[in-house]
């Protein structure tokens, strides 16, 4: 039965998938049928659908003679997304308007060159600006301060990074950036809050990825959790040693206590689904001394009240890309209670953040490339007061 539903499901989106694909085609057909008359049809939409999907052609695990084209494909592909994200509201406008214009006794086939110019000029300035925005990064500091004590006068310094998506498109050059920030931190303690692959294992080896990851540094250790790209990807056994035979514990609904804190990592919530189910958040903390403070990550923000009542301290997740491109984030902000930024829950801090790397195209719009530096201010600190705290943003 589930197979029946996955079956339908699929075979609407490919159908939903082809509509939008056509519609899209049939306004670049009419352009370039204006600039370009006598334009073969036959060649133009074989073209114009293996681009459209690209993407899917790149994902189908193709036999290792031709794994470099279907990459090409995965990368043209993505870039396809955004492209098809930016007609499917603009075309819409420009059709409106031309409609209007017709009402109004105008030509509706005047002016198509020029419409249609404009329209990729505009598309050109998304791209352009949207790649900066990927691969520009921004280091957010927020200080929290926690009512309890860890015996030392120091605050502690956490780096945190979700949703790097280390592949085809995010490779080793985003990767070194990371690294190199980071460390310049000096953090005591660094969290990887899901994620870390972008489905496949095999370009996080065969680009030697782990060799940059073990590079970070921290006083009292590098730990991960996993992400439902992860458990996407089918290689979690495979991923959890590979980071474990280079410095980087994965926690799957584990706890570890290090520098006085505890660090707790949560399966993902796609384990629900596909593992069997995971740890409630009391379960997790049973036997815990409640006195120290509790760190959390869970790659999907969901849960804040459970874990606020359970005594979490410090709740770190990703997940959403906040929408990553224009206006999706509209729907991350409705989908979660708090789906980028900042958020202070009785005596929980919540902290969401948009990811360093990007699913589909390096491109973003309302949103950017982030990593989050957390000054944790503990009784006793030096830096510990009661005055008002504020965040810093520092573009790197």
């Amino acid at each position: 039965m589930r197979n029946l539903r996955m079956l339908i499901s699929g075979t609407v989106m490919l159908l939903l998938l082809g509509l939008v694909n056509f519609y899209i085609g049939y306004h670049l057909w009419v352009l370039l049928e204006n600039l370009l008359p006598g334009i073969s049809a036959g060649v133009y939409w074989t073209v114009f659908m293996v681009i459209a999907f690209a993407y899917m052609i790149g994902m189908v695990p193709w036999p290792k003679a031709v794994k470099p084209a279907s990459r090409l494909f995965k990368v043209v592909g993505s870039y396809y997304l955004a492209c098809m994200e930016f007609a499917v509201i603009m075309l819409p406008l420009t059709d409106l308007l031309y409609w209007v214009l017709g009402l109004t006794g105008f030509e509706r086939t005047a002016f198509t060159a020029e419409a249609g110019t404009t329209i990729i000029l505009l598309l050109a300035v998304f791209l352009l600006w949207g790649s900066r925005n990927a691969w520009s990064t921004i280091v957010r500091t927020h200080p929290i301060r926690i009512d309890k004590s860890i015996g030392t006068s120091s605050p502690l310094t956490i780096a945190v990074a979700s949703d790097l998506h280390l592949g085809n498109i995010v490779g080793n050059r985003h990767l070194r950036k990371m690294v190199a920030e980071i460390n310049r931190m000096k953090p005591d303690i660094i969290l990887l809050a899901g994620d870390v692959l972008d489905d496949s294992i095999e370009p996080f080896i065969r680009n030697g990825m782990i060799e940059h990851l073990k590079q970070l540094k921290a006083r009292h250790g590098v730990f991960a959790v996993l992400g439902n790209h992860e458990y996407y990807g089918g290689s979690i056994g495979q991923y959890t040693e590979l980071m474990a035979s280079n410095g980087i514990r994965v926690l799957q609904d584990e706890v570890v206590e290090t520098a006085g804190v505890y660090i707790v990592g949560r399966k993902d919530k796609t384990a629900e689904s596909m593992e069997g189910g995971r740890l409630s958040v009391p379960l997790l903390l049973e036997g815990l001394d409640l006195s120290r403070p509790i760190i959390m990550m869970d790659h999907q923000p969901t849960g804040f009240d459970i874990a606020a009542k359970a005594g979490v301290d410090v709740l770190l997740s990703g997940h959403t890309h906040r929408g990553q491109i224009a206006p999706n984030h509209w729907i991350t902000k409705r989908l979660f209670e708090l789906d980028w930024g900042y958020l202070l829950k009785d005596k929980l801090h919540v902290v969401v953040s948009s990811g360093y790397g990007t699913w589909g195209p390096p491109i973003r719009l309302a949103s950017r490339s982030e990593l989050i530096k957390l000054e944790v201010l503990l009784e006793g600190s030096k830096s510990y007061s009661e005055e008002p705290l504020s965040a810093k943003t520092v573009l790197i």
